[in-house]
């Protein structure tokens, strides 16, 4: 099922008036119209880590268990030796207020919506660095604390470093009046919207360091599709897992 983001985002380049961004290489997405993201709600499914390991000749993931591993094929607790460990598969989405600086993709149904079958919307924002992620949506610049729990994430520093005054700056840029509520309609029609706006903030912090802006069609394949992508084959695996109690191949 396609999906369309539905802000000047993340679309290989395709802009459509009605929708914003379309994006055209195995997922189209759908950003809300800015509508602000919600703590994901008790009950939805929130992803964790899984184990791999080999075993009757089947590459097997499961859940980590405090009963220990069983081999589906022979149900019998699997020995191994050190090179043949199980290992632990790290789930591809972070809790975004943990995060700093940031570029983070949620969505109000949790880690489902971040599946390529899923019809739902999915909405951006940035992470300062104590955690708190500012999105643009319909009532303006939003300053959220909870509801990006289940986030994919493209960190915009290298670990361990900072941009001086990233907070100081991050606000200036979200207090300009390019992202009032009474523009979020203009913004749309030109494809801004939350994706323009987390965009926007990323190439302002470039050019004030003498570097060339990023393109959105650029940014997007390069740094946020492949993790997009990659949550979207995890949530699949996750699911079968959780039904079934493993995955083997």
């Amino acid at each position: 099922m396609s999906r369309v983001f539905r802000s000047g985002h993340y679309s290989l380049v395709t802009f459509s008036h009605k929708i914003q961004c379309v994006f055209v290489h195995f997922l189209h997405f759908r950003t809300s119209r800015g509508s602000e993201v919600r703590t994901w709600a008790a009950g939805m499914m929130e992803l964790s880590d899984l184990l791999r390991f080999s075993h009757c000749g089947r590459t097997v993931f499961t859940a980590p268990s405090p009963a220990g591993l069983r081999c589906p094929e022979c149900d019998q607790a699997p020995r191994f030796s050190l090179a043949e460990a199980p290992v632990r598969v790290r789930a591809p989405v972070v809790n975004g207020h943990r995060t700093s600086c940031c570029f983070l993709v949620t969505s109000r149904h949790g880690a489902d919506g971040l599946s390529e079958e899923a019809n739902c919307e999915l909405h951006v924002g940035i992470s300062n660095s104590e955690g708190v992620v500012l999105s643009y949506t319909e009532s303006g610049v939003r300053r959220q604390q909870h509801g990006w729990e289940q986030s994919v994430a493209v960190p915009l520093v290298a670990p361990g470093d900072c941009i001086p005054n990233w907070d100081t700056q991050l606000d200036r840029f979200a207090a300009m009046d390019t992202w009032t509520p009474d523009r979020f309609e203009e913004q749309r029609e030109f494809g801004s919207c939350c994706y323009g706006f987390a965009l926007g903030f990323i190439n302002q912090l470039m050019m004030s360091q003498g570097k060339q802006p990023i393109t959105r069609q650029r940014f997007t394949t390069d740094l946020v599709l492949p993790r997009l992508e990659a949550a979207s084959r995890y949530v699949a695996l996750f699911r079968h897992v959780r039904r079934h109690g493993y995955w083997s191949a």
